[in-house]
């Protein structure tokens, strides 16, 4: 039952007192309704209810209005602009989850909902992620989803090569992560779809949203690009004229996601800390550039219920992005067994193990714990990287160890699959170890953690304890939400039905909270964003037939 214990509205309700209701079940379906207004009266009998009809007077006979809320549906958290720039429905996008675990499937499904999905093109091969490419583009002909590029430090040639695929496929979004600096190949991306209309207004006609947990990585995509990268690509035909003068006028991009404690790399900063300081960020760069368009600041990382979207929305989140949550829908690249293994994790059950693509660098990422030994094994490699300047100086008892529990395999023939592979990936890699031992002990540890994840999305059987699967604790948080309910069961969780009940929940958690501030009073079965959940998913009828208003093109 409800309570109230603040100061009642100067208004009262006149209305049928049919539509007045007072026991949970019936307050919760009032509630659910947030495309309605919401009142709480108190009866000539002094019992309080909610109800959604009815007209408000100031003067005259009339039940007392004690609180009320104006109808705020999920569509309208979150930045409008965001919504309108992108044709979606919600300020909900799912991010670039790497070696295809964001799959074309994933995007396909996320973008017929009219959300906004990120293909996970890291760790991919050139004519792996064209094919996605064209799955997708022959699947979303009006929507829009984005491609992740990587900052590849390691390995420069393939962040080079990615560009130059997306601008010959019209990818028009690209998810740029990982970028400790600004590289002359997100430029060109960038300043490639620049033009003018016949307005003379400036066309930005390939959109970058940056991913960044650092103020210090963010400033750049909050500035123009830099003047000696233009002139780089102006000298080489790359841009004409025209582009390296409007580079001048815009930012290096256009969303800006803050990522905190999320899965795979990650800075584990705390949203709470880190948002403002961002949104702080951007707000003194845009009063001193005075851009046209102001950049928008997204959060990631820890999204995976209801209270934590309404949380960074709360914060000046413009919108929200899914990471760990989406790896564990049907329509994700990995295999049976990890869905069906992160369907049992909890918040606790993840850990920090070094990265491949920055291993040198020491860079490391989130990863599950439970049910494999991929962390503790990854973090001996990386011990063995800084205590020995070649694979001949580990001791002869600890070698044979990792050769037949972790490679299975002696180590030099782990090389020569390193050298078949880089001679067709990027024969530079090679080049550079060559006369360099060191080197070549990085890349035969590389080889160990590029394929652990590999032999997860596949489900290789032999592999099990070796799997590399990229979480964070919000895969628990989502977990311990959806329990006792149709999501709980791995099978059930599609991309568009999970985004649809975060957003719709964080709306409903909006009303909640509002409510209570006023001074209304509910019980635990009402304020719970379990509420949100029902017994048939979002994406069907009541009668069990496919729901065909989330297909519907903005």
């Amino acid at each position: 039952m409800m309570n109230f214990n603040g100061t009642p509205q100067q208004l009262f309700w006149q209305g049928s007192p049919r539509d007045i209701v007072f026991d949970d079940d019936s307050i919760k379906e009032k509630l659910l309704q947030t495309d309605k207004a919401c009142y709480v009266l108190k009866d000539f009998n002094g019992r309080i209810g909610v109800s959604n009809t009815g007209n408000l007077v100031s003067e005259g006979r009339g039940l007392q209005v004690l609180a009320m809320t104006p109808p705020m549906t999920a569509s309208q958290l979150g930045d409008p602009t965001f919504c309108n720039d992108y044709k979606l429905k919600y300020a909900y996008k799912t991010g670039a989850m790497a070696n295809g675990i964001a799959s074309a499937e994933l995007v396909v499904a996320i973008g017929q909902a009219n959300l906004l999905g990120s293909y996970g093109a890291a760790g991919q091969v050139p004519a792996k992620i064209k094919e996605s490419i064209d799955k997708i583009q022959a699947q979303l002909p009006h929507q829009t989803y984005a491609v992740n590029l990587i900052h590849s430090p390691a390995e420069e040639a393939l962040e080079s090569l990615a560009v130059d695929l997306f601008l010959s496929k019209g990818v028009t979004v690209v998810e740029a992560s990982a970028f400790l600096a600004l590289t002359e190949n997100i430029v060109y991306y960038r300043v490639a779809g620049l033009s003018r209309d016949e307005n003379q207004n400036i066309v930005v006609g390939n959109r970058v949203i940056a991913k960044v947990s650092r103020k210090e990585v963010a400033l750049p995509f909050m500035n123009a690009a830099p003047e000696e990268f233009v002139q780089s690509l102006l000298a080489k035909g790359k841009i004409t004229p025209l582009q390296a003068e409007l580079a001048k006028q815009v930012p290096m991009a256009d969303d800006i996601t803050v990522e905190a404690d999320s899965g795979g790399h990650t800075d584990n900063r705390p949203l709470v800390a880190l948002l403002p300081i961002i949104i702080q960020l951007r707000d003194e760069m845009q009063e001193q550039n005075a851009f046209a368009t102001k950049i928008r600041i997204g959060a990631a990382g820890g999204i995976s219920t209801p209270a934590s979207a309404l949380a960074a929305f709360m914060m000046g989140a413009a919108y929200v992005v899914t990471g760990s949550v989406n790896q564990a829908c049907v329509e994700a690249g990995t295999s049976e067994y990890v869905r069906k293994l992160l369907q049992t994790v909890e918040s606790t059950d993840v850990m920090a193990a070094p990265a491949s693509d920055m291993f040198e660098m020491g860079v490391e990422l989130q990863v599950v714990k439970r049910g494999t030994l991929f962390g503790p094994r990854a973090k001996k490699l990386y011990a063995y990287y800084m205590t020995y300047k070649s694979i001949d100086e580990i001791p002869k008892a600890e070698r044979e160890a990792l050769e037949q529990k972790v490679f299975k395999q002696p180590l030099e023939e782990v090389w020569q699959s390193c050298i078949a592979f880089f001679q067709e990936r990027d024969p530079e890699q090679i080049e550079r170890a060559k006369d360099n031992p060191h080197r070549k002990m990085a890349l035969i540890f590389r080889w160990y953690l590029g394929l652990s994840s590999n032999w997860a999305n596949a489900g290789t059987p032999d592999r099990v304890l070796d799997y590399q699967i990229w979480c964070g604790p919000s895969m628990g948080a989502f977990n311990d939400w959806v329990k006792g309910s149709y999501l709980e069961n791995y099978e059930e969780r599609k991309v568009a039905d999970v985004a649809e009940q975060i957003m719709k929940g964080a709306a409903y958690l909006y009303r909640i909270q509002s409510l209570k501030m006023q001074g209304v009073g509910f019980s635990r079965e009402v304020m719970s964003q379990n509420s949100i959940l029902t017994s048939v998913r979002s994406d069907l009828n009541s009668d069990g037939t496919p729901d065909t208003s989330l297909l519907s093109i903005v």
